[in-house]
């Protein structure tokens, strides 16, 4: 049977399914460009040092988890479609903003320095916490439920194509010729905001799910925690997503890992901090090919085990290709864990709740990247570069053996049943 015959592909005859991957994939490069760019700046024109690209992190995830308490109550009531085009054109002003505060020939808004790029990151914080509680409610009102893990995988090939694009512009496009064109990239990024709100305007206004008339604010705020927290496997599942992505994050220190043990430029730094996203589109195709079912809980749990081990390994690299490999190895493990969380989610949450639930996974995930970026930071200070990265992946592994000992039911997940 020819590849292109398998059920996975058969999700792209949805056209709205189309429109949305599209969008999905220019909105990621363009948040992967901007925020490479953004840490770019501030390692090479401002500090040189490890802490201040953690704090950017930090920057970004004390407004995101404080707004996505409200944000999932705005997706479940209010028009996705709506938010997302707000949201989006959202960051172009942003992106239109930074290109101010980076271009040569406004020198009185480029004086303004690091404080208005930190205060960028804030502010993108906040948007992207509606954007993080919409999108996956609203990919849920374009496919059928029985293509729920196929959109899912498809989702998470998109988001990691656009990774791999974002971070490999922005290195090549600031560090060439040593010219620190941060301007430029900033430009780059607002055609790319301009071109997934485009795509998402051409999906049509979706009706939304009926909500509870006699539920109150604060309820329905805290709805979301609550049934995560009630519901073991979900909740399993995203514990160990998120110390897996608070301690293993040595992706914010590739900066300063390229600088400090393979001595080599900005240049280097994009394709470096793309090989995880590479290592997730080749996971991914496999995935498409052959869905986690069965053996879902196995493959989770082994998964965060292997991406913690190979966190170690690229600490110890001091090839650029060998450090390349290792975090290729990450990214592709790491995916695995990705499709299976949101298959999941899509699966085990109702239609009325899926924004508020979306909500609490982005506080889970989204915002552990920032605070584990942060944890990297402060980590790298204290203990050294080197030694922040081991103790990150062997902190990884320690917590899958803690969450499989808390909820050994956990290996025993079958998806299929879910469907």
């Amino acid at each position: 049977m020819s590849l292109f015959n398998t059920e996975s592909f058969s999700i792209f005859k949805i056209k709205e399914f189309r429109l949305f991957i599209f969008a999905r994939f220019f909105l990621t490069i363009a948040i992967q460009m901007q925020m490479s760019t953004i840490s770019l700046q501030i390692y090479y024109e401002h500090t040189k040092s490890e802490f201040f690209l953690g704090l950017i992190g930090l920057s970004e995830a004390v407004p995101f988890v404080i707004t996505s308490f409200f944000s999932g109550y705005v997706a479940d009531t209010i028009n996705r479609r709506k938010i997302l085009i707000v949201g989006i054109f959202a960051l172009f002003l942003g992106s239109v903003l930074l290109f101010c505060f980076s271009a040569p020939f406004i020198l009185f808004l480029k004086e303004l320095g690091m404080g208005a790029l930190f205060g960028v990151v804030f502010l993108f914080g906040i948007i992207r916490a509606f954007l993080a509680a919409t999108t996956h409610p609203f990919m849920s009102q374009i496919v059928p439920r029985a293509f729920y893990t196929h959109s899912a995988t498809w989702n998470s090939t998109a988001w990691h194509v656009g990774a791999i694009l974002g971070p490999v512009l922005a290195g090549i496009i600031y560090g060439y010729h040593n010219t620190l064109n941060a301007d430029v990239c900033y430009f780059i990024n607002c055609i790319l905001f301009l071109l997934a709100m485009f795509f998402i305007i051409r999906i049509s206004k979706k009706p939304m799910p009926e909500q509870l008339a006699t539920e109150k604010l604060k309820d329905s705020l805290l709805a979301g925690l609550k049934f995560v927290y009630k519901n073991k496997m979900v909740f399993s599942a995203l514990s160990l997503d998120l110390f897996a992505v608070l301690f293993g994050g040595a992706v914010a220190l590739i900066p300063a890992f390229t600088d400090k043990i393979l001595h080599l430029g900005p240049e280097a730094y994009g394709l470096l901090r793309t090989s995880p996203a590479i290592g997730a589109v080749l996971m991914a195709l496999i995935l498409a090919i052959r869905p986690p079912g069965k053996k879902a809980g196995t493959a989770l749990i082994w998964s965060v085990i292997a991406f913690g081990l190979f966190t170690i390994l690229f600490a110890l690299c001091t090839n650029y290709w060998l450090a390349f490999l290792m975090l290729l190895v990450t990214g592709a493990f790491d995916n695995i864990s990705v499709v299976i969380r949101h298959s999941i989610l899509q699966l085990m949450t109702p239609d009325n709740m899926r924004g508020r639930v979306s909500a609490v996974n982005s506080i889970f995930i989204g915002s552990s990247n920032e605070i584990g970026a942060f944890e990297s930071g402060v980590a790298a200070k204290i203990m050294g570069l080197v030694p922040s990265i081991i103790f990150g992946g062997g902190m990884t592994i320690l917590v899958v053996l803690g969450v499989h000992k808390l909820n050994p039911e956990l290996k025993k997940l079958d998806i299929t049943k879910l469907q």
